[in-house]
Parts: structure tokens; sequence; C-alpha cells
């Protein structure tokens, strides 16, 4: 699996893929095949789409570490980028269909209403990760902060759960809601149990002793 992961070819394939929903939804849109209403269809399922990408961004470390596909983590970069494409195509979907690219209502409804509140924060601290996301970003920041910024993908997971659970709230329709939590939830867990695990493990070696009684020997 690792050698068809880094097969030259398998990153426009992936691309492609990601683009798929975005190619059906506008494909509808101009067949008048999206229901009774495709505006709302169009915000709701740009919305999804940005929360499916963001389960798949979680899931690529915990899959390439159980898996042993280390070929993975050349994807999480791509599929992060697409979660950001389609939060803005989320953002542009309401801000035209909605609001009319009325700017002062658009303000004010982000301030009225605390589920579109929540959801556009997750878009501000999604944007940062989207801009630093190549290589020159990482050197002139260096890992170290670097790492420590695109930790703020578990934030943003949250308060787009968040926004999901009110959106459905007024519909009192929360079964999608709760597998996206569920997933989410293992994915966070096991981020949680794989840090307690190696810190386990770094500090067995320190306190053990040898057969004999003494304390082995520090390499460095």
């Amino acid at each position: 699996m690792n050698k068809l992961l880094m097969h030259p070819a398998s990153k426009p394939v992936v691309f492609l893929l990601c683009l798929l929903p975005f190619a059906w939804l506008a494909y509808g849109a101009f067949t008048d095949g999206l229901g009774a209403n495709p505006a709302e269809y169009l915000i709701r399922a740009t919305g999804d789409w940005t929360l499916r990408f963001i389960c798949i961004v979680l899931a690529v470390t915990p899959l390439r570490v159980m898996t042993k596909w280390n070929a993975l983590a050349r994807y999480r970069r791509m599929l992060g980028l697409f979660a950001y494409f389609y939060v803005v195509v989320h953002l542009l979907c309401y801000s035209w269909f909605d609001m009319g690219f009325e700017w002062g209502d658009i303000a004010k409804d982000i301030a009225k209403r605390p589920f579109i509140l929540v959801g556009f924060s997750a878009f501000v601290l999604l944007t940062p990760l989207a801009a630093t996301s190549f290589n020159r970003a990482i050197k002139a920041m260096g890992a170290r902060r670097w790492q420590m910024l695109h930790k703020l993908v578990y934030v943003i997971a949250g308060l787009g759960l968040l926004h999901f659970f009110w959106m459905r709230a007024g519909k009192n329709n929360f079964a999608e809601v709760f597998i996206y939590v569920a997933i989410i939830g293992v994915l966070l867990a096991w981020r949680v149990w794989n840090f307690a695990s190696k810190r386990n493990k770094a500090r067995q070696p320190a306190a053990g002793v040898t057969r004999g009684g003494e304390k082995p020997l520090r390499t460095r």
C-alpha cells in the first residue's frame, strides 16, 4: 500500500476525488437537481463536506500509525486545504444566497446568531492553518511553532461540531450530529491514548534497572 500511495499518479487521483463533491454540487445547481430549495441545499452540503474533510484530516495520523502506511502523511496537507476550500465555498453560499452579499447585514447576522458566530470563528481559525500549509512557512516559523499553530485543528473541530449541533437544533434533528461527535471523539481519544503511551514508554528506561541491580548506562 505504501508503494501505491507513493506512486506519482496517486496525488492527482486524490485531488480529483476531493473535488468530486464540489463538481457534483455544481452539476446539480446548473441542472436544477438540488431539490425545491437549492440555495439551502448548497449551504448545508458545503458545510457537511467541510466537517467531513476535518474528520478525514484527523483520521490520517491514527490510520498511518495503525496500518504503518507512512505515505499517508503526504496527503494530509492537501486534505486540510480541501477542508478550507469547502468552508470558503460554504461561507460564500451563505453570503450570496442568504444575505445577497450585504456585508453590513452579514456582520449583524454573525453577531446576532450564536451558531453563525461559532461557524465563522472556525473559519477564522482555519485561515492561518491554510495560509501556512507550505514548506516555506514551516521554515519561517520553525517546526515547533508551526506544529503548535496547527493544533488549532482540534479547536476548529469542536467549533464545527457546535455549529452543526446548533443548526440542527432548530429542527430537533441530532442523529447525524451524534455520528460526527462519535467519529471526532474517537479520533481525539486515540490521540490522548497515543500521547500517554509515548510518555509512559519514555519514562520506563529512566526508572528501570538491570538484573544485577545496576542502573543502565545512559547513551547520548
